[in-house]
């Protein structure tokens, strides 16, 4: 069994968007690395929050749940979410499950930043 890694930091962009930018592999294992970071970050109407998944190896269900936290987090501060650079396998089983519905997606950090100053 090889160990399972995460990393999720937070910075804020160069035009005041907060990245939260998460890699390796988000499971029951990691999960509470991101949902610490989640938790660590201010949500508020003024700073829209990006949850780069762009070089997310692997997430299961608990991972999925961690992020649809934030968007209820997001949500009740009135805070606009996007996740960022969702893999063609987890881009269609957020479809599957729905959540296409629920979450805005781009493809690049700077594709969401244009999006959301546009």
């Amino acid at each position: 069994m090889t160990d399972r890694t995460l990393t999720a930091t937070r910075h804020t962009h160069s035009r005041g968007v907060t990245v939260l930018a998460v890699a390796g592999e988000l499971d029951h294992h990691t999960a509470p690395e991101l949902t610490r970071v989640i938790q660590d970050t201010p949500f508020s109407s003024d700073v829209p929050v990006l949850i780069d998944l762009s070089a997310l190896d692997y997430c299961d269900s608990t991972g999925i749940t961690v992020l649809v936290s934030a968007y209820h987090r997001a949500n009740e501060a009135g805070a606009p979410l996007l996740l960022v650079g969702l893999n063609a396998d987890l881009m269609h089983v957020f479809g599957i499950i729905g959540l296409d519905q629920l979450f805005t997606f781009q493809p690049t950090v700077e594709d969401a930043v244009n999006a959301l100053h546009a």
